[in-house]
């Protein structure tokens, strides 16, 4: 290579001015046709531009399909944070899924969901009412761990997919509200 001659982008300035035009355009266009097209048609980028949704995410909601969920940055007892989230027209979370159940292990603190020991029928149900069907048990869980009234459940074991652990429910957690919220 000549170290005296300079380098060229194989870029022309020709493509650099039609991409200027380009940018334009597309600025053009979010600035006055998608608002008109928001009443038309309930786009996700509508609805994300929606004050109620930014209110949401500055709240330090996060939205994973279909629900937003909120991570505390407390610790409560169980019904004093099922009693949080109740109060963001929310409930803890329910896990319906494997996406909801890792997405719950990453913050690798002990945190509370929405599953309880029902103590009127003997069964895991969560705070919607339906039973456990799917779980995600830790080794050896539940297990009334010394004989304690252990009626609450918590993700403990952060590493493992199977992360659930069942804990007095007066102990106290981090929790995890969620809001079904479709956009």
């Amino acid at each position: 290579m000549d170290r005296g001659k300079k380098k060229t982008h194989p870029v022309s300035q020709g493509t650099l001015r039609s991409l200027c035009i380009l940018h334009t355009l597309v600025k053009i266009l979010l600035i006055f046709f998608v608002p008109s097209m928001c009443s038309k048609f309930k786009s996700l980028y509508c609805h994300l531009q929606s004050k109620e949704t930014h209110e949401y995410f500055k709240q330090g909601w996060v939205y994973i399909q279909p629900s937003l969920y909120y991570i505390s940055s407390t610790r409560k007892t169980w019904q004093e944070s099922r009693e949080d989230c109740l109060q963001r027209e929310a409930d803890l979370a329910v896990i319906n899924t494997k996406e909801e159940q890792d997405f719950t292990r990453q913050f690798h603190k002990l945190t509370w969901i929405g599953l309880y020991n029902n103590t009127v029928t003997g069964e895991w149900t969560w705070v919607d009412g339906t039973p456990l069907k799917k779980s995600y048990w830790g080794t050896g869980e539940p297990n009334k761990f010394e004989g304690k009234d252990e009626g609450c459940v918590e993700i403990r074991f952060f590493e493992l997919e199977n992360s659930w652990n069942d804990i007095p429910c007066i102990d106290r957690n981090f929790w995890i509200c969620e809001k079904k919220y479709y956009i």
